[in-house]
């Protein structure tokens, strides 16, 4: 008669860790995604595996560890924003690079305004082990409930409410972008630049705008020619309809995005201006919209796959028990094109 216990053992770590000659913590990383593990041992491991026949329980390990292998990139806007501003693209590319190595999947967890808790109930409940939070708002609050909730978690682009030392963020420093592009206009000799700046609620909005402000006052030229927009298409029109109107002099724009700014070149192509020839422009982000508008752009490169591939390693740091570090500050280039 046939007893269960007459079953084979299933192998264990420790026998796998035996037979590839390595130790049962580097059996372990190996296994798991290979991080900091020698392309020997890892081949060493492999082989062990495969002759023992050894399957991970993850269900078991994360009972253990609690750790869900999973992360979500949380995104505070509505879902019509997410598939087609090409920033949330750079984003995911970038983060997905740095999970690259690990065993980490990514979860999408869209907050629309007005949901920050019901967000954080969710990251909380213990369904992923940490968070990438991006396009984040002043009144979102999901900064604030974020770290009272203990949840492991990375900024991309700064926080607004919270001053606390201990945010993990990345970002590029946006007040220097805004003054190289505006810079770049003075030099360039026009007279009367006007600005479509970025929604005020967001740390890269105001960011920019003051960048605008510094540069203008150092030239000792007016800064009141400001329409407002939130870094869509549709609110570039509008914004550059606003601003043409009332500033009719205006011979540059300095555009807090590079889509505001498409939705800009629209209205001045429609309005018989030629660009840079009666009125220059200078765009924010290069992330692809810039090179294929008529004319190209001229734009401040945000570095936003760079940015999210940090957020990325940061997190998986948080999570293997590195210290919180300082933010990492991006420096903000121009790439010159036809448009100013």
């Amino acid at each position: 008669m046939h007893h269960p216990q007459d079953a084979p053992a299933a192998p264990t770590l420790e026998q796998v860790a035996e037979r590839a000659g390595v130790s049962r913590s580097t059996a372990s990383r190996a296994i798991n995604g290979g991080l900091r593990v020698s392309p020997e041992a890892l081949a060493s491991v492999e082989l062990a595996v495969a002759d023992l026949g050894y399957t991970p329980n993850r269900a078991a390990r994360s009972l253990v560890t609690r750790r869900t292998d999973s992360i979500a990139l949380v995104v505070p806007e509505p879902d019509e924003r997410v598939l087609s501003d090409p920033f949330f693209a750079g984003t995911l590319n970038g983060l997905s690079t740095s999970l690259a190595d690990s065993d980490v999947q990514v979860v999408l967890v869209i907050a629309r305004p007005g949901e920050s808790e019901r967000t954080v109930r969710y990251l909380r409940n213990g369904h992923v082990d940490g968070a990438i939070v991006v396009s984040h708002h002043r009144n979102d609050e999901l900064d604030r409930a974020l770290q009272a909730s203990r949840v492991p978690n990375v900024f991309v682009g700064r926080p607004l409410s919270v001053q606390d030392r201990g945010v993990q963020y990345v970002d590029t420093d946006n007040v220097a972008g805004g003054r190289i592009a505006t810079e770049h206009l003075i030099e360039r000799g026009y007279k009367r630049i006007g600005t479509i700046a970025g929604p005020q609620d967001m740390a890269g909005g105001i960011d920019r705008l003051a960048g605008w402000r510094s540069a203008m006052a150092a030239a000792g030229m007016a800064d009141d020619a400001i329409a407002y927009g939130d870094f869509t298409l549709a609110s570039g029109t509008a914004a550059a309809r606003d601003i043409l109107d009332r500033y009719p002099d205006l011979d540059a724009l300095f555009i807090a995005s590079d889509l505001m700014a498409a939705g800009a070149l629209g209205v001045l192509a429609e309005r018989g201006k030629e660009v840079p020839g009666d009125v220059a422009v200078v765009g924010y982000d290069n992330l692809g919209v810039a090179a294929s508008t008529v004319p190209p752009l001229t734009s401040v490169i945000q570095p936003v796959v760079a940015m999210a591939r940090a957020a990325g390693a940061r997190l998986l740091a948080q999570l293997n028990g590195a210290s919180p570090t300082e933010p990492l500050i991006f420096a903000p280039e121009l790439v010159i094109r036809a448009s100013a």
